[in-house]
């Protein structure tokens, strides 16, 4: 197990920070501690560890945008439970951002349960 970590360690560590950053609830933060440390103790380059992580937040970031602005409410309102949902809570928050979008995408960023919900 802790050779397929070694091995596959920043290929994960790229795939769970991207989908986070997509806005999945992953533990994209943890991953990527857990190579910090594995970098600490010389397993990987700590320069290559931001590097991946850095390359994977943009990665998701951007694809979490693309998605949202092709899909957007189409692809909510092919799901008949979260159609439901997002019809009563999309409008206050549509109104919220218009008010405060940039400041809540540019704090999002920086607090842990904010991070996947901004996103």
């Amino acid at each position: 197990m802790t050779k397929l970590l070694l091995d596959y360690g920043l290929i994960i560590l790229f795939v769970l920070v991207g989908l986070e950053s997509t806005g999945i609830p992953l533990p994209g933060e943890t991953s990527l501690i857990a190579a910090a440390v594995l970098a600490s103790s010389g397993h990987y380059s700590i320069v290559t560890v931001i590097v991946v992580a850095s390359a994977g937040a943009i990665v998701g970031d951007n694809a979490g945008y693309w998605i949202g602005r092709k899909g957007g409410r189409a692809l909510l309102r092919r799901i008949p439970y979260l159609r439901d949902y997002f019809d009563r809570v999309l409008p206050p928050a549509e109104r919220f951002f218009r008010r405060h979008g940039a400041k809540a995408v540019f704090f999002g960023r920086f607090v842990s349960i904010l991070r996947v919900t901004a996103a």
